[in-house]
């Protein structure tokens, strides 16, 4: 029983962060997962994307209430995100999917998660070079705005299907870049959980029917969860960004390492 409850409040604590930053389940709770509760490779990722799904449901909902998110964005990053999620379930039934869960996910997870820190370390210059690019040329810069978020939400859903991870970080650094102007705080955290949502449950699906998916772990996850990010919405506006992301940006760094190079 104590166990249980450890994943309850493990999954509460991934819930308020993921409400106060938006920064994906997938980055906090994957290597929770799989370097302190020993969970199977493939099983981590399947149970992930459920645990995703679910609780950022109820994130989507705060934050549809409070009116911050932006539905043309997030139609764009639909267009790509979704046949890419779709795109890769069919190479991982077709391709030797379990093959490739059983040898490469860990590394995978680990550089998806080296590669969302660094982007979350730099988010502020990215955001900088996105705002001299909009003003300096911003007739060329809305030109190729659709399309570059189209394709940002494609490389997305790749990786969450793979690694359940990409969807949080490493999306609002996209949409940083591509919106410097129109994405504020609020609305950049609302926007990316809600598209993470049709996401998880599309490649979540696929993996569970690959057998990925440990429900029992999920049911205590989401017992933790469901408040935590509930609480974290309602309090991301007040939330210091800055220090969360930096502190969160260090660990996703360390732990990424460890797990490529063992």
């Amino acid at each position: 029983m104590v166990i249980e409850w450890i994943n309850v409040a493990a999954g509460f604590g991934v819930g308020v962060l993921v409400g106060l930053t938006g920064v994906g389940g997938g980055s906090l709770m994957a290597p929770l997962l799989l370097l302190v509760f020993g969970v199977a490779p493939a099983a981590v990722v399947g149970t992930d994307l459920w645990f995703a799904a679910i609780t950022k449901v109820f994130g989507a909902w705060i934050h549809g209430k409070k009116g911050s998110i932006d539905w043309e964005v997030l139609r764009r990053l639909f267009m790509g995100s979704i046949p890419a999620v779709l795109l890769t379930m069919a190479w991982l039934h077709l391709g030797g999917g379990h093959t490739f869960m059983a040898l490469w996910t860990k590394k995978a997870i680990g550089i998806v998660l080296v590669v969302t820190a660094v982007a979350a370390l730099f988010r502020a210059q990215i955001l900088d070079f996105g705002r001299r690019r909009r003003l300096g040329s911003p007739e060329t810069f809305k030109r190729i705005q659709p399309g570059l978020t189209v394709a940002g939400g494609a490389v997305i859903g790749c990786l969450v299907t793979l690694t359940s991870i990409g969807a949080g970080a490493l999306g609002a650094v996209i949409l940083l870049y591509l919106y410097p102007l129109r994405m504020k705080p609020q609305t950049l955290v609302g926007t990316d959980i809600v598209h993470a949502i049709p996401l998880t449950v599309l490649a979540g699906s696929g993996h569970l029917w690959m057998g990925n998916v440990d429900v029992r772990l999920l049911g205590w996850l989401l017992i933790g969860s469901i408040p935590g990010i509930i609480l974290g919405s309602l309090g991301a506006s007040r939330a210091p960004q800055k220090v969360l992301r930096l502190l969160i940006t260090g660990v996703l760094t360390l732990v990424g390492v460890k797990m490529i190079v063992s």
